[in-house]
């Protein structure tokens, strides 16, 4: 029905007929005509018990604007207005109804406008004058509430507006004639909310995002909660891959650790941080956050952020919410607040997080989760304090105008919640409904599994182990309960008994090589198939190209049927839990041992016996809802084709496409009546409401939607594992169809049918005629890109032939060249060879005379020792016999002094000068004996020394000749001839030194 309100202004014609056989709107239409003016499409929702959907337009009144696409309530009664100091405060506005319930004396029939799109406004008409009350922007709506149950107020809703100011709010309250009606009415007031706060964010964002030079300063503010984790350690809590709520552990000691980042602007100095409190619940005061011990404060590793850690006791009575064990359908709200002394703000910054937690058993363990961080942008507004003094004069003092963040509108949209208890997750069922269809491959599935269901399969799976052939008892009771999604790959294929098909293994790799003319449906199938999903949303991605090779296999492999439109859904969910050859034996064995292929055969025939059971059943199990279907002539293949054909994998949720694939494997192919029956009989009040196009929007749009949350997916799935279907009950009712048929084909015209089967050879005659000329289309194109490529290849091939020739005459000229520098390298060889063979040799040479000479040196060395050692003897000896003797020992001294008597002068003197000749004579011969000595063994050594500069002259030209046999032997060649002449003149200079 909430399909319906909101596409009105797109089926002009349904709501045509809805205006004939309605009685107010055709004297609503009546009183249009007759006023003459200009009229725009708006549905006018009648709050009668017989009528409750109605279209009508509204007329133009002079001066007012011309009212867009709405939604109208009638017979509703206006109490009044009043103001109200706390514009989204549920319990004064709850007062402000009471009180305006209670003093009304005067009813006051009007009619309210909720506006569809986002730039409309909210109308108040009293249908008495046709003359508006009040009118003003929906996005001037700050709040709605209604009246709680069991009060006098439980028919009345009231909503709050700021169109007289930013300083005074004003409350309107509405009684409504039919109480179940004033949730219809808060819907259209949360889709109105959505467009509007859809349109108004990029204004929000151009208004709130900084420029340099602006006085809004931008921060990210992120939040992690981190749990003992028995070792001494504190790790990260796991948070949800969709939702991101954080997952906590019962009495479990937790830190919260907060990182401020500044974004924008001029960088604002941090001191430190005030304090960190922490609440359960959401728009929570401040007498009721709870301070946390503080572990550590100050700036990260980077210098970039500011980071505070506090430390979290669970098992406080004030946090006992956020310690107790969560229900599945609920939710709790934690808020943690940080507040910062900045230097140049004059108080302290408050930032405040709130989130969505969940609390599991201290002993619960999570299998998928996502480390994603929790994070929000706040955007702080400051201007110049003035009249502050400063402690230097460059430094500004400000004050904080406005904290926002940036989720901050899209909340003030909706009410807010109090308090730390759960909500319920189904109060959002209505905010999250939209006129889109659902994607396929939507939503993830929960990896959690409790300890004792694992464990239960773990021993049934390894009983299956041991004996293959017979299912283990209790798999059918495990089964209807969800198999647990890390154990779907191992039980599906178990369950379709191919879990060691090595053949079809083998024969699936040789299929995918093979060509198959249903390759262009395939591939324009593949794009479409589960579009929502990361591992098939990429085109050429991994998850496509897997999906194509399994369709296009399938299709070679099943010549009759081949691949039929809707298979690519149940590959792509075989495909999410195993890997491609696993997962097309599996989808070989649904095909053919579960029947599904049997649905594609003999013109869909036993998709027809389908639909028949499933009316049949229908007609037994809900009449109310088969009579409803057979007044508007809904058949059962306007809605359920996709559900037999596809195993309602094309549209539902992932988490209840599983779930059905659970049972099918386990129970066959008539589990699909049990989820269909279930479908049917969830939806019946909706469906009996609905006329037929809305009936088939509602299959199409609602019905799927209803099932995103896991938990309502999962109470389905329990009602459909409840409901008898018997077998014999549908193997009559496919004999009934049977026999209908046989009947209908005896009773029909030859002629017609005839010309029914014409029409159908027809039929299949241009489809192929279609086929043969998409196929002459693709061998033409084929067949000219196959010319053009061959043309590319051969023009190519002329370039590579001219490269070639190019390449081999300058091998010819490279290996020319290559043989004169053999012949250059060989001679050079040779000389070097010769060159080095002469060094060698005057090495040797050289050696020879080194060693000689040092040999003459020594003998010489000894010779001059023992002539100088004689000579000292025979020193001795004269002294000795110059001493022995009477007369000379008075003349010498043993010092070698004359001791000359006075007397006798002249004979004295004439026998010492006697004496003094001789020795001078033979000292005389000494030293000229001594110099000659001394001169040969100069001569020896300048010898010596020329042979040494000889040898190291020659040892370096044999170095250099090692180093480079082209260029060094050519200077070692220059070097050895060159320095022989000066050794020459060298060897006879020192015999003329000696000489002179």
């Amino acid at each position: 029905m909430e399909e319906l309100l909101r596409d009105s202004e797109k089926d002009q014609n349904n709501f045509t007929a809805l205006q004939e056989g309605s009685s107010d709107a055709s004297s609503q239409a009546a009183v249009d005509g007759s006023a003459g003016q200009t009229h725009t499409l708006c549905l006018h929702l009648a709050l009668d018990p017989s009528t409750t959907e109605i279209s009508a337009q509204r007329p133009f009144f002079p001066g007012e604007p011309l009212e867009e696409d709405s939604v109208l309530f009638n017979k509703l009664t206006y109490l009044g207005c009043t103001k109200v100091s706390a514009p989204r405060n549920e319990a004064e506005a709850l007062r402000a109804m009471a009180n305006m319930k209670s003093s009304s004396q005067a009813s006051l029939p009007v009619t309210l406008y909720v506006p569809n799109i986002p730039e409309g406004s909210v109308r108040i008409i009293n249908q008495s004058s046709n003359t508006e009350i009040a009118s003003f922007p929906i996005y001037k709506v700050l709040f709605c509430v209604r009246g709680q149950n069991g009060t006098s107020e439980s028919d009345c809703f009231a909503f709050t507006e700021s169109s007289c100011g930013t300083e005074e709010f004003q409350i309107h309250v509405f009684s409504c004639e039919i109480k179940e009606a004033v949730s219809r009415i808060l819907y259209s007031f949360s889709t109105a909310f959505k467009r509007s706060s859809k349109q108004a964010s990029d204004h929000v964002k151009d208004f709130l995002l900084p420029t340099p030079d602006s006085d809004v300063y931008t921060f990210n503010v992120s939040l992690e909660v981190k749990e003992d984790d028995g070792k001494g350690n504190f790790s990260p809590v796991p948070k949800d891959r969709e939702k991101l709520y954080f997952k906590l552990k019962q009495g479990i000691e937790k830190k919260v650790v907060i990182t401020v980042q500044q974004l924008s602007n001029k960088e604002l100095a941090i001191e430190r941080c005030f304090g960190m409190l922490l609440s359960p619940g959401r728009n929570v005061k401040n007498s009721d956050m709870h301070l946390l011990d503080m572990e550590s404060m100050g700036k990260s590793s980077d210098g970039k952020a500011y980071v505070i850690t506090g430390m979290w006791n669970p098992n406080a009575p004030m946090f006992l919410v956020l310690n107790e064990e969560t229900p599945k359908d609920k939710r709790v709200f934690m808020t943690v607040a940080v507040d910062m002394v900045v230097t140049e703000i004059v108080e302290p910054v408050r930032f405040l997080l709130e989130t969505v937690v969940r609390v599991y058993p201290a002993n619960e363990r999570f299998w998928y989760f996502s480390r994603k961080t929790f994070a929000e942008t706040f955007y702080m507004k400051l201007k110049q304090s003035e009249g502050k003094s400063h402690t230097n004069a460059g430094d500004a003092i400000y004050e904080v105008v406005s904290l926002q963040r940036e989720s901050a509108r899209e909340e003030e949209l909706v009410s807010p919640t109090s308090g730390g208890g759960p909500v319920s997750s189904q109060e959002d069922e209505a905010e999250e409904e939209s006129d889109n269809e659902l994607s396929s491959g939507t939503g993830d599935v929960s990896k959690d599994c409790p300890e004792k269901i694992l464990y239960s399969w773990g021993e049934l799976l390894g009983k299956w182990h041991n004996n293959l052939v017979v299912r283990p008892n209790g798999l059918s009771t495990l089964v209807k309960s969800g198999v647990p999604e890390a154990l779907r790959a191992e039980v599906w294929q178990l369950l379709a008994g191919c879990h060691d098909n090595q053949a079809m293994l083998d024969k699936y790799r040789v299929l995918i090589t093979m060509d198959s003319a249903q390759e262009s449906v395939i591939a324009r199938d593949i794009h479409r198939t589960f579009p929502a999903h990361d591992y098939f949303k990429d085109t050429e991605g991994d998850g496509q190209e897997s999906l194509y090779k399994i369709c296009k296999a399938y299709s070679v492999y099943d010549e009759d049927i081949g691949y039929c439109q809707g298979q690519s859904f149940l590959a792509a969910v075989l495909l999410l839990h195993m890997p491609e050859e696993q997962a097309f034996c599996v989808f070989v064995k649904i095909m053919y041992d579960y029947g599904l292929r049997d649905l594609y055969r003999n013109n869909f025939e036993d998709l027809h016996c389908k639909f028949f059971q499933l009316e049949k059943l229908m007609q037994e199990q809900l009449p109310d809802l088969y009579g409803h279907f057979s007044d508007l002539n809904l058949e059962a293949h306007m809605y359920a084709s996709q559900w037999f054909l596809t195993l309602f994998t094309a549209k539902f949720p992932l988490c209840m496409v599983f779930h059905i694939i659970d049972l099918l494997l386990c129970e066959g192919m008539n589990i699909i009546f049990h989820v269909a029956l279930a479908l049917l009989k969830t939806s019946k009040e909706d469906l009996l409401q609905a006329d037929f196009e809305g009936a088939l929007k509602f299959f199409r749009v609602q019905l799927p939607k209803r099932y995103r949350a896991e938990e309502n997916a999962r109470r389905l799935m329990e009602q459909a594992c409840n409901i008898k279907v018997p077998t014999k009950k549908l193997k009559k009712y496919e004999r009934e169809y049977q026999t209908m048929r046989e009947s209908q084909l005896q009773q029909e015209d030859p002629m017609d049918r005839y010309q029914r089967e014409n029409r159908r050879l027809q039929e299949a005659s241009m489809r192929l005629e279609q086929e043969n000329d998409d196929l002459a289309h693709e061998l033409v194109t084929s067949k000219i890109a196959l010319r053009n490529d061959l043309d590319q290849a051969e023009d190519k091939a002329d370039v590579l032939n001219k490269e070639l020739l190019l390449t081999k005459q300058k091998l010819v000229e490279t290996e020319e060249e290559k043989r004169k520098q053999e012949e250059e390298t060989a001679q050079l060889k040779e000389v070097f060879r010769k060159q080095l063979e002469k060094a060698e040799s005057e090495i040797k040479k050289t050696t020879a005379i080194i060693a000689e000479y040092k040999q003459i040196c020594s003998q010489l060395s000894t010779r001059l020792e023992k002539q100088q050692a004689a000579s000292k003897d025979e020193l001795e000896v004269v002294k000795g016999k110059v001493m022995a003797c009477k007369h000379c020992s008075e003349i010498f001294s043993k010092e070698g002094a004359l001791n000359l008597p006075i007397i006798s002068m002249e004979n004295k003197g004439i026998e010492m000068d006697d004496e003094k000749d001789a020795l001078k004579k033979q000292l005389r011969e000494m030293e000229l004996e001594l110099a000659q000595t001394k001169l040969q063994l100069v001569e020896a050594k300048c010898k010596i020394q020329e042979l040494e500069h000889q040898r190291g002259a020659l040892m370096n030209e044999i170095q250099a000749a090692k180093n480079s046999w082209f260029s060094k032997t050519l200077n070692s060649i220059k070097t050895a001839t060159g320095t022989q002449p000066p050794q020459q003149s060298q060897l006879s200079l020192p015999p003329k030194e000696g000489s002179t």
